[in-house]
């Protein structure tokens, strides 16, 4: 056995299969209490500083499976977008963990829909389907085993009951999402060797498990809390990044980095080990002090936002801003690109600039890569467009039939793009074909697309956007510049200024962070 398989996890021995082990997910609810909400294993972990080092480690594991791999390389937006994502993943958990079982019903609803449209074949032409049960019972399996890791490496190894117990809250929290219990052994003691099958016979070096581990530190960008501050979050991503690499790669099953060629510094463990050890030293501040929620809430605030905190982290980041100007004089850490205008293969720029009708347009190469190649490959292609249609219906919270509205409005978006651009024909367009062919994308595509978002965010259907309306999509108060004399944003003054921004590469105050935020 591996130092990570789990038979003797956190030094216990694996006690005799008992009826503990074997009950249902709702025989031990109403023995051990409910599954989820407050006061469960599963919901202490998002708070645990721990866990987020634990989730890279899951993460990588989940994109070593074949399947999910090639669903993350094809589909996923982690690598240009990732504060985006990191902030909808823990709002979906957030549901999906909470008391509320209508709106945990309704979450696992949504992202079956949302799955259920991630499918195709990878680069050795086998087909992926991120519906798959295996594949989505391995997910869970990776988050389970992290969490063990996770207490072991910080010197809190939990004792048999207790991993049964947070398995068995695993185990429903896959049931919630509509798979077989089968798909996940029943008890604990089947689970281990399902573990080591599952690292020893299936998993792979994937592209996307090189990109988590060699690229996305390495380039990731800024939060919105630090766009002004390129120097400061290079020098820290320069210290971070590395650390986070050594610490990942140590933690991982030994068998799986022999087949996957994953060299071990010499060190890795000691330092594996020290790092879990200081964020767990984190848990004994006062409750309410580190919480997973608060955390990315302060990542995602942008310098314009109308949150109150905004206006004390602008104090903050001025200074931040002078100390950065001294960085620049004693470090040769390069610029990186943090304002319009600024090129670089990102593309990624600061939201600002004008809002209707003002300065500040984009060239078509900018506007292409931070704006339409949403999944950062250097193509546009339908996964781009179904990204921007998944976040639009993530943020207004759509259920059926408007998230299908809006999907099949972007799709025929993308058809129109790809016989207008597609000039080779190989069902993609590049950064070269779109710049070349200075397109005017304002087509009764786009349009369509802009009525649509307008139906579904106008959730009273009184054909004006409300404030509670606006701040669901825009996550921020009403743009004084985007309103009509009245005081309203009305229908066709939604659609302008849409359109102004898709087709005329306008930047826009409210309309950048829909799609360009990382």
């Amino acid at each position: 056995m591996t130092q990570t398989t789990g038979t003797k996890p956190g030094g216990a021995e694996a006690a005799p299969e008992t009826e503990t082990e074997t009950e249902t997910a709702t025989e031990s609810a109403g023995r051990h209490g409910p599954l989820f909400g407050p006061g469960t294993r599963f919901h202490r972990l998002f708070d645990d500083p721990c866990w987020a080092v634990a989730m890279i480690r899951a993460t990588v594991l989940e994109a070593a499976h074949p399947q999910i791999g090639a669903a993350l390389a094809d589909s996923s937006t982690f690598v240009t977008h990732p504060w985006r994502r990191l902030t909808n993943t823990l709002r979906s958990l957030q549901r999906m963990t909470g008391t509320d079982e209508p709106a945990r019903e309704r979450e696992a609803a949504r992202l079956n829909r949302m799955h259920g449209r991630l499918n195709g074949t990878d680069a050795a032409n086998r087909p992926y389907d991120a519906m798959d049960p295996a594949a989505r019972a391995w997910v869970v399996a990776t988050m389970f085993e992290s969490a063990v890791i996770m207490f072991r490496w910080s010197g809190r190894p939990l004792d048999q009951a207790a991993m049964e117990e947070l398995y068995a809250e695993f185990r429903a929290f896959l049931a919630v999402m509509g798979d077989a219990s089968g798909q996940l052994p029943e008890s604990l003691r089947d689970f281990w060797p399902y573990y080591d099958r599952v690292v020893e016979e299936e998993l792979e070096n994937t592209e996307a498990l090189r990109t988590i581990l060699y690229h996305l530190f390495d380039h990731l960008p800024a939060p919105p809390l630090l766009e002004g501050l390129p120097t400061v979050w290079a020098a820290g991503r320069a210290l971070a990044g590395p650390t986070i690499g050594v610490v990942t790669v140590a933690s991982l099953p030994e068998a799986f980095r022999r087949r996957a060629g994953l060299t071990e510094i010499p060190g890795a463990q000691t330092l594996t080990q020290s790092a879990y050890l200081a964020l767990g030293a984190a848990r004994l501040l006062p409750d309410g002090w580190i919480t997973a929620e608060n955390l990315v809430d302060l990542l995602s605030l942008s310098s314009d936002s109308d949150d109150p905190r905004a206006r004390t982290l602008a104090a903050v980041g001025d200074g931040m801003k002078r100390f950065g100007a001294f960085l620049r004089l004693i470090t040769p850490l390069p610029d990186e690109p943090d304002g319009p205008g600024a090129g670089g293969s990102s593309g990624r720029t600061a939201p600002g600039g004008a809002g209707r009708g003002g300065a500040g347009r984009r060239g078509a190469e900018e506007f292409f890569d931070a704006v339409l190649d949403q999944t950062g490959n250097g193509y546009l292609d339908w996964p781009d467009l179904a990204a921007m249609a998944r976040e639009l219906s993530g943020r207004l919270d759509l259920d059926e039939p408007e998230e299908t509205r809006l999907y099949t409005a972007f799709a025929a978006w993308w058809r129109e793009l790809q016989s207008t651009l597609d000039t080779n024909g190989d069902g993609r367009i590049s950064r070269q074909e779109y710049a070349e062919a200075v397109p005017s994308l304002a087509g009764p595509a786009l349009i369509r697309v802009a009525e649509v978002l307008f139906d579904v965010t106008d959730a009273d259907g009184n054909q004006t956007i409300d404030a509670d309306e606006y701040r669901a999509l825009f996550r921020t108060g009403f743009r004084r510049e985007l309103l009509d004399s009245d005081g309203t944003y009305s229908r066709a003054a939604f659609i302008k200024d849409f359109l102004a921004f898709m087709a005329g590469r306008q930047r826009s105050t409210a309309y950048d962070p829909l799609l360009t935020q990382a």
